[in-house]
């Protein structure tokens, strides 16, 4: 059975960092791009970044440039989403997600594998 399971949400004050992980049971994924999405309350979900399998190229959504970094071990089948200078605007319920083979986009239709997703609270 695969799974994803994230971990490292929390609540924190603004400026603050918080790091999420995202292991991955089941099957490997070294070969699948690797996703962040985040859907705030009365939102849709929205793409965060992306990090492909190949060469790990990384995409980010504009909102979060220069904040947030997102990596991958595949040795530990995990990927990682630093987070740094949070705002209260970062608030949402973070999703791991695993692209179906040659996707990699920042639609959610790509992605193939979802997390039950963790909370981060930005307090102002």
């Amino acid at each position: 059975q695969v799974q994803l399971v994230e971990s490292g949400g929390g609540l924190v004050q603004a400026g603050a960092s918080l790091r999420l992980s995202c292991a991955a049971s089941g099957r490997t994924f070294s070969r699948n791009a690797m996703a962040w999405f985040r859907q705030a309350p009365g939102k849709e979900r929205e793409f965060v970044v992306v990090i492909r399998w190949s060469g790990g190229s990384t995409f980010y959504t504009d909102s979060v440039k220069g904040r947030f970094t997102i990596s991958r071990d595949n040795a530990k089948n995990t990927v990682y989403l630093q987070m740094n200078g949070l705002k209260p605007e970062d608030t949402a319920v973070y999703y791991c997600a695993a692209a179906r083979v040659g996707y990699s986009g920042s639609s959610p239709a790509d992605y193939a594998y979802w997390g039950q997703g963790t909370q981060v609270t930005v307090s102002s």
